[in-house]
């Protein structure tokens, strides 16, 4: 099928891109006001695929400063978005640990130790310290609070009724079509096919679709992303090497909340130091509420849904969330490299928005609004260059868009965020000092750090357990624990001094009750599967399975021979796995042993 322009992947970033390019494409007399090549007589022909089977399915919470999504409407009102919400009261929070398994350096104990002599000074409460002065730069005032999946409904439904543009879910790309260098469209998944891949009775080939432009926003996991990356390689000195696994639960709050819609706390230090937690109230006493597990967080034990339970219940957030009732649940990766992860943002036929484009701002915190900012300038350069008709090639879309984005805002303070986590690769407490420097000084100044690939950096179970768990014991827990086929954080966090979890069926649930109540997961059959492990015998000799520990829907599990299982029928999409790997590729050493391809299916929860 030939059209004009194609995108891959439906969320902010081509939220604005269509946004903006949708509101151009006719005259006021609804005449075309550039003729498509593809279809003459008729307008511009642009497709946009998503893989998920809705535009708002597998997404987050947000709070943000909402700058360039204003920018695009002028005029809107919060209530018209559900779920919606100005920013009120915010607060930053250090949450101390009142388990006392939290693993602090002697700087944090010390600290602690302060904090606790001389509370009665401070606004201490609940084992939290409310900061009395944070930096500007950490805080989202006049923002909004959102749920991105009722927020990229709402867009959906505003390009859509254009009539200019075709959004089609369900629809995974499988890859890029490259010819002599050239992006000449993509290439949909196929169908009827076994999990293997292997045609069956219903096969039907993935599609052709040949388009005079790609738009690539498919985030920092998608397939079309990965594949450019792979053959085009980074530019000298930029790399993806700091990631974290965003997690959290939507819950309606108990009725008689003080909470106000709008409100944001931010907090850190607890479950872990390296673990940073935020918590937003919507309208109709809803709230979003989560964890970020950073690569930087040296352990094997990533389990972000054991953690954020454990953050829940700290003492200062649980009065708030006592009584409440989980809604849905959701996970996603995020590329913490920011502007130092930047690709190749265009070549011949082809151009990069979004999060996958190096866009999120790691100073800030933020990447939605960026992430729509990058897809509104693109559309800015595509019409210049459909108004002098100029083809799309990689000279003309970095004299527009490249250009523009590097006059932007959000390089301008992508560049002063850029070295601002550096200081998280020494510890929590030279990373907090890195970033209120880097902010203070508006990037002229950092700590100074090297960032690693995640395997370089996770240690093993013995080591990072020494002198709290002996080996023999951790070997026989981990034995045990995949015998059965289940991952071993829980027992050995438990071991280690971590409570158990007090299950009440309402808001503290299994992972696996999360999955039928909270998460709606589904595999659409007829697709491939989309996890994979590149080289088996790798899986055979690890002997940390961080796949396993970290996986947010328990999808994959120990397997035969020590190759982990996989089941698509848990799988949320949130591609943890493709980074959290302990065995480097030996074809790139900046990936992993896991392959995570296009495929279908994931979470089904608009909430998110």
């Amino acid at each position: 099928m030939d059209v004009d322009i194609v995108c891959v992947g439906f969320g902010p970033a081509a939220g604005g891109f269509l946004t903006t390019l949708s509101r151009r494409l006719l005259n006021d007399d609804g005449s075309p006001r550039h003729e498509s090549p593809s279809m003459p007589g008729m307008p511009l022909q642009v497709l946009c695929y998503e893989r998920a089977d809705d535009l708002g399915f597998g997404v987050s919470g947000v709070v943000t400063k909402g700058r360039g999504i204003k920018a695009s409407f002028p005029d809107l009102d919060p209530a018209q978005i559900p779920m919606c919400a100005p920013v009120g009261e915010e607060k930053v929070l250090y949450l101390l640990d009142p388990v006392g398994a939290s693993r602090r350096s002697f700087a944090l104990r010390a600290a602690d130790g302060l904090i606790k002599a001389t509370q009665w000074a401070l606004p201490f409460e609940n084992h939290a310290l409310e900061l009395p002065w944070t930096p500007d730069f950490l805080h989202k005032k006049h923002g909004l609070v959102m749920s991105l999946g009722q927020f990229n409904q709402w867009v959906g439904a505003q390009v859509m009724g254009t009539g200019t543009v075709q959004i089609w879910p369900g629809t995974p790309v499988e890859k890029a079509l490259v010819r002599e260098g050239r992006v000449e469209g993509v290439q949909l998944l196929d169908q009827g096919v076994d999990k293997q891949g292997t045609p069956d009775a219903a096969f039907m080939p993935g599609m052709e679709v040949r388009a005079a432009l790609t738009v690539i926003s498919d985030g920092p996991v998608g397939a079309i992303g990965q594949q450019l990356d792979t053959e085009l390689g980074l530019p000298e000195g930029n790399h993806a090497r700091d990631w974290a696994v965003g997690m959290k639960f939507v819950i309606d709050l108990p009725e008689d909340t003080p909470l106000k819609p709008g409100t944001v706390l931010h907090t850190f230090g607890f479950p872990e130091p390296e673990i940073f937690g935020f918590f937003y109230v919507h309208p109709d006493r809803v709230a979003s509420l989560g964890i970020f597990v950073p690569s930087w967080f040296d352990s094997p034990i990533r389990t972000s849904y054991r953690y954020l339970q454990h953050w829940m219940m700290h003492p200062y957030l649980w009065r708030y969330v006592k009584g409440g009732r989980l809604r849905s649940w959701g996970a996603k990766t995020l590329q913490e490299s920011g502007r130092r992860g930047e690709p190749h943002l265009v070549g011949d036929g082809f151009a990069r928005i979004g999060e996958g484009s190096g866009s999120t701002n790691v100073l800030t915190g933020s990447g939605v609004d960026e992430a729509w900012a990058t897809g509104t300038q693109l559309a800015e350069a595509v019409l210049e260059l459909l108004d002098d008709k100029k083809p799309f090639t990689r000279e003309n879309l970095e004299a527009t868009y490249v250009k523009r984005r590097r006059e932007g805002w959000v390089e301008q303070e992508g560049r002063v965020a850029e070295k601002s986590r550096d200081g998280f690769q020494r510890g929590v407490v030279t990373g907090m000092l890195g970033m209120a420097l880097t902010g203070l000084s508006g990037g002229r100044l950092a700590v100074p750090g090297r960032p690693l690939r995640p395997y370089e950096r996770i240690p093993a179970l013995e080591d990072y357990y020494r002198g709290r768990i002996p080996a023999g014991e951790i070997r026989r827990i981990r034995d045990e624990c995949y015998a059965k086929g289940v991952s071993a954080h829980a027992a050995l966090m438990e071991r280690a001094g971590w409570p158990e979890i007090p299950y009440d069926g309402q808001l503290l649930i299994s992972q696996q009750d999360a999955l039928l109540l909270g998460g709606k997961v589904q595999a659409n059959p007829g697709f491939a599967d989309h996890v994979t492990f590149a080289y088996p015998n790798l899986c055979e000799r690890c002997g940390t399975k961080v796949c396993v520990e970290v996986c947010s829907g328990q999808a994959i599990t120990p397997g035969d021979g020590g190759v982990p299982a996989f089941d698509r029928e848990k799988c949320i999409h949130c591609g943890a796995c493709l980074w959290n790997c302990a065995s480097a590729n030996p074809e790139n050493v900046d990936r992993m042993n896991v392959r995570f391809r296009a495929g279908s299916g994931g979470l089904h929860s608009a909430e998110n």
